[in-house]
């Protein structure tokens, strides 16, 4: 298992090219980040060439979602807007190239049934599995707590297997969060085996606080341990909140991790 950097939650302290050199120099052995359509992609890709790291994820454009509306996947009156974030996503995703996209399911929008939401959701995850697979780049979806964003559509890594069934595509996977299934006070270990083979990409933070790695009182040896037995060799991605003293001090797990 290799660790990413998530540049949207650390090394915020810096300028978006400045955090990839950082993240290299910190020990990283890759990156990520959430939406990174503000930077030309031929100015990330420069970055990412000469700090020799690679983009591990972006996510597709999620519309007022970070706002704390329902997002555009599971609303099929936003097919439209879903649309254009999807060939927006192509477009610079052909120029990163990174290894994942993950299309955030969203919240249940006012007016529209589950059953409606969850279909809409389905149909537009297969689309973009099967539009990014010419590119070599594997689609994904994650669960998140519904404490930190409630009405999210998928909670739980039941939720997730589910939803990888219905899509039923070769090039859709999904993305584990450990931080999120502890928030909802889920063993993390049986959420692991759940999901088993199906798990394309891994993140974590600590809980509670969403820290870094020690910050709070999750058993990361039990979860490493159970994606090993599942036989996940992926990405591990750090996507905490380092604190007021910065990213540099909140770094103190990194070597440990590295060494395992």
């Amino acid at each position: 298992m290799k660790l990413a950097a998530n540049l949207t939650m650390l090394f915020t302290e810096l300028p978006l090219a400045e955090r990839i050199r950082a993240a290299a120099e910190a020990g990283f052995a890759g990156v990520e980040i959430q939406f990174p359509y503000e930077v030309p992609a031929h100015e990330l890709k420069a970055a990412l060439q000469a700090a020799g790291l690679p983009l591990v994820l972006i996510n597709l454009p999620a519309g007022d979602l970070m706002t704390g509306g329902p997002g555009l996947a599971a609303v099929p009156e936003r097919q439209a807007e879903f649309d254009a974030a999807l060939a927006q996503a192509l477009v610079y995703a052909a120029g990163v190239r990174p290894r994942f996209v993950n299309v955030l399911p969203g919240r249940l929008a006012e007016g529209v049934s589950r059953e409606a939401a969850l279909e809409s959701l389905v149909g537009n995850l297969r689309r973009c599995a099967e539009a990014f697979a010419p590119l070599g780049i594997r689609v994904l979806a994650e669960a998140i707590n519904p404490l930190d964003m409630p009405g999210f559509l998928i909670n739980t890594a039941d939720d997730l297997n589910r939803l990888v069934e219905a899509v039923d595509h070769p090039n859709f996977a999904a993305q584990l969060d450990l931080y999120h299934m502890a928030r909802q006070g889920l063993d993390l270990p049986a959420s692991v085996a759940a999901l088993g083979g199906r798990i394309g990409h891994v993140q974590f933070a600590d809980c509670p606080g969403r820290g870094a790695p020690g910050s709070g009182s999750m058993d990361f040896a039990a979860a490493l341990a159970a994606l090993r037995e599942a036989g996940y060799d992926g990405w591990l991605a750090a996507e905490y909140r380092p604190g007021e003293a910065g990213t540099a001090a909140s770094l103190e797990w990194l070597g440990q991790w590295r060494s395992r």
